[in-house]
C-alpha cells in the first residue's frame, strides 16, 4: 500500500539523527535487545508507559537507567517491596507546627522518568497509587491536585519466574501500560560481546542526546505520520477480533474471556506511528501494526480456563487473530 503523495515529512533528517544518536549511546551499555530499546523509546514518544518482563540479569534496569541518562530529564528509581506504602511513592501532607498548616511533601513520582523496579513485589494499594499518575498525569495529596511535569514515563520491570512474595498486577493497572515487552536471553554472539564490553569494566559513560525540546520535536513528527484509512480499519478489526464471539471460522474465540478495549486500538495506532518513524518512514504500513500487535494486546487479552488447560499463551492467540483478519 502506498502513502498519499501529500504526506508531509517534517524534519525527518533531524529526527533520524536524534534517534540514531540516542540508540547509539544506549547501545554502549546494552548489547542487542533492540526491541526493548525501541519499545522504551515508543513509550517516551507516545506518552505511554512500558512494562518489561524478563528473568533477572537481562539488563532491564540498566537499560532504563541508560535511557534516562541519554535523555536530559529527571530520573528516579523506586524499588518496590512488600512493605512499601503509597506515601513512599506519591508523598504525603506534613503538618508544619510553626504555621499550623499542612504542606505537601512530594514523593519520588514527581520526576520525568520513573523506574518501577520489580513492580509486582508491592501489594495492590501501592500499585493503585500509580493509577492516577499514569493515566491522568497528576497526583492528589489531601485536597490538592498537583500536575506531573512532562515528559512523564513509567518504565516498570517484573520477574516472571519468582512468585513467592509477589502480587500480580490487576487488569486495571496492566491496561495503563501501552506496551508489555518480553525481554529474551541474548544470542551466543551477543553474550560474548557482553563479556568483552562489561566483563572487566563496571561503568561505561553515555552522553545526553535528547533534551525536552528534542523530545517535543520527535513527538510532533510522530503526530504528523500519515495513517491511511485502511490501516485504521485494520487496527480496529484486529482489536475487535479479540472480543467478537461470533466470528466465523475463528476457533480462537473460545479461548478468550475478555478482549482488548478501544484503548488498545488507540495505543496500537500510536505505536505503529512510532514504528514507522523508527524505520525512517513518514507513513504507516500493515507490517508496523503486525509488529506491535503482540506487545500492545498481550496484557489486555484475558484467556479462558480452557486456554490455560490447553497451555495456550496470549501470544499464540494473537498470532491466530493476525492470521484471521485480512491485511489491507
Amino acid at each position: 500500500m502506498n502513502p498519499k503523495t501529500s504526506t508531509p515529512e517534517p524534519d525527518m533528517e533531524r529526527v533520524k539523527e536524534l534517534l540514531q544518536r540516542s540508540f547509539e549511546e544506549v547501545s554502549k551499555r546494552i548489547v542487542g535487545q533492540r526491541d526493548m530499546l525501541e519499545g522504551m523509546m515508543t513509550g517516551l514518544l507516545t506518552e505511554g508507559h512500558v512494562l518489561l518482563e524478563g528473568v533477572p540479569g537481562l539488563a532491564k534496569t540498566l537499560a532504563v537507567k541508560s535511557l534516562a541518562e541519554v535523555v536530559d530529564a529527571g530520573f528516579k528509581r523506586i524499588q518496590f517491596t512488600p512493605d512499601l506504602l503509597p506515601a513512599d511513592l506519591i508523598g504525603t501532607m506534613i503538618y508544619r507546627q510553626q504555621t499550623g498548616d499542612f504542606v505537601p511533601r512530594k514523593g519520588p513520582i514527581f520526576t520525568n522518568i520513573i523506574l518501577a523496579d520489580e513492580i509486582n513485589r508491592s501489594p495492590a494499594k501501592v500499585q493503585s497509587a500509580l493509577l492516577e499518575a499514569m493515566e491522568e498525569r497528576q497526583v492528589t495529596l489531601g485536597t490538592e491536585t498537583y500536575p506531573l511535569e512532562e515528559p512523564f514515563l513509567v518504565l516498570a520491570t517484573q520477574n516472571p519466574i519468582e512468585h513467592e512474595g509477589t502480587y500480580p498486577l490487576p487488569e486495571a493497572q496492566l491496561d495503563r501500560f501501552i506496551l508489555k515487552l518480553y525481554v529474551p536471553y541474548p544470542t551466543f554472539t551477543e553474550e560474548k560481546d557482553i563479556l568483552k564490553r562489561v566483563g572487566v569494566k563496571n561503568a561505561i559513560p553515555v552522553r545526553k542526546v535528547l533534551d525536552k525540546e528534542g523530545i517535543e520535536t520527535l513527538k510532533s513528527v510522530v503526530r504528523e505520520i500519515h495513517v491511511d484509512p485502511r490501516i485504521e480499519e485494520y487496527i480496529v478489526s484486529l482489536v475487535r477480533a479479540s472480543r467478537e464471539r461470533d466470528r466465523e471460522k475463528a476457533d480462537f474465540v473460545r479461548f478468550i474471556e475478555y478482549g482488548g478495549s478501544p484503548r488498545a486500538s488507540i495505543y496500537l495506532l500510536r505505536c505503529a506511528k512510532v514504528k514507522a518513524l523508527l524505520d525512517g518512514r513518514a507513513f504507516v504500513i500493515p507490517e508496523d501494526v503486525k509488529a506491535l500487535a503482540p506487545a500492545v494486546l498481550r496484557h489486555r487479552i484475558i484467556l479462558t480456563y480452557e486456554a490455560e488447560a490447553e497451555d495456550l499463551s496470549t501470544d499464540q492467540i494473537i498470532s491466530e487473530i493476525l492470521k484471521t483478519v485480512d491485511v489491507p
